[in-house]
């Protein structure tokens, strides 16, 4: 007998729907705020294979935005947190879990290792990592949906899905607009948002905890929006898009 897990959604997708979603492959990359959502809910959506990674463990300054940090579970590693979370939301899925930082030395190495993905969602927040899973991509020609700023956002009204060279003020779209130009890459699908980014008054010093801040609720909708936008693509329900194409570099 079917499990009754899913009976909600074989009212939508139907028995082909969820059997394209149990036969698909997701690879979602940083378990953060975005990321952690985003897992979670390809799990809960019927995706038969996931394939996570993060590097990091669960700090306390987490607990207000990520699906996996609680007061319990500070300090261990994130991607061991996420694939005990999968497990528990669908037995039935294969979870593959790396605990793993990606540099742009290694993209390769790590994500060969891996198994291949249908799907590639990148959730990372720092721009030569992120860079370097789009030139991956492109060269293994896999789908990919990467992940804007969210930090300093207020509305998730604002959210939309755009070729990054439509995008606007968002500043970690501009730098990877710009990046994308030098490199050739084109055909790039973001999630980002338009709205202006909140002032956060600082003095003296600038690190990332001092002016970056977060609301507990736009990184998780960001991630649930990549997981929805994933699973109507991998059921049919949308087209796949191409993926990323990059220009080969003149000698």
């Amino acid at each position: 007998m079917p499990s009754e897990r899913l009976a909600r959604l074989r009212l939508l997708l139907g028995d082909d729907g969820l059997a394209a979603l149990e036969g698909s492959t997701v690879l979602v990359l940083g378990l953060g705020g975005v990321g952690s959502a985003c897992a979670a809910a390809l799990a809960r959506g019927g995706v038969g294979t996931l394939v996570v990674l993060d590097g990091d463990t669960v700090d306390e300054s987490n607990i207000n935005r990520q699906t996996i940090a609680f007061v319990s579970t500070v300090g261990r590693p994130k991607a061991e947190l996420m694939r005990e979370m999968i497990a528990d939301i669908n037995p039935d899925a294969r979870v593959v879990a790396a605990k793993q930082f990606l540099t742009r030395g290694n993209v390769s190495e790590v994500l060969d290792a891996l198994p291949r993905p249908d799907y590639v969602i990148d959730c990372i927040d720092t721009v030569s990592q992120k860079l370097a899973v789009y030139e991956w991509c492109a060269e293994r020609e896999l789908p990919l949906l990467a992940s804007m700023g969210a930090a300093n956002k207020l509305d998730p009204t604002k959210l939309k899905f755009a070729d990054i060279r439509d995008t606007s003020f968002c500043p970690l779209s501009q730098v990877i607009r710009r990046e994308c130009r030098v490199r050739g890459l084109t055909g790039l699908e973001v999630l980002f948002t338009d709205e202006r980014p909140f002032k956060v008054e600082h003095t003296g010093a600038r690190t990332k905890g001092e002016t970056l801040g977060s609301m507990s609720y736009m990184p998780p909708i960001m991630g649930q929006m990549l997981a929805g936008l994933a699973i109507r693509r991998l059921t049919g329900m949308e087209a796949m898009p191409k993926p990323p194409v990059l220009r080969p570099r003149m000698a």
